[in-house]
């Protein structure tokens, strides 16, 4: 898990997920958050899909948009996983596994890392379609950005309650 300095540590440090499980929420999670700083100032966040490749979370949009906007003004991000959550009711609590990846999103990708990140989307959400995903990506290619999140600090948390 990657720690940098300029991010605060952990409340409840009973609470951290484990470095390889937070990984894992990042690379199997089927949606995330992605939360930036809105054009007009406000807080802005989105529900997204994604897949992980390295050190990077790599998203899809249109070419133009609010979020395009607000990622010029201002790249930092950060991204939320949420895995499994379970309410317990009698015990007013919540057991729950999360992970934030916070980076610097980046745009105007070169062709081939765009084509190599709308195939490895394919992979995660469509696998058994990888065929039909190349021939959608041809076709599609002109009017879809892809957008990097480049990782620079990882955390996890979690709260685990016996059934």
């Amino acid at each position: 898990m990657r720690m940098d300095p300029l991010f605060k540590e952990v409340r409840r440090k009973d609470r951290l997920l484990e470095p390889e499980r937070a990984i894992w929420l990042l690379e199997t999670g089927e949606y995330g958050f992605l939360a930036m700083e809105g054009a007009n100032g406000y807080g802005y966040g989105i529900p997204i899909s994604f897949v992980k490749a390295g050190e990077s979370i790599y998203f899809h949009c249109a070419p133009e948009g609010y979020k395009l906007e607000c990622l010029r003004k201002n790249p930092r991000v950060s991204f939320t996983v949420v895995g499994e959550t379970r309410v317990i009711p009698r015990q007013f609590t919540t057991a729950y596994e999360s992970v934030i990846a916070f980076g610097e999103i980046h745009g105007n990708l070169p062709e081939e890392e765009r084509r190599e990140a709308l195939r490895l989307l394919v992979g995660k959400y469509a696998p058994e379609f990888r065929e039909i995903g190349e021939k959608y990506i041809e076709k599609s290619f002109a009017r879809t950005n892809i957008l990097r999140l480049d990782i620079r600090h990882i955390s996890g948390k979690s709260k685990r309650i016996p059934i």
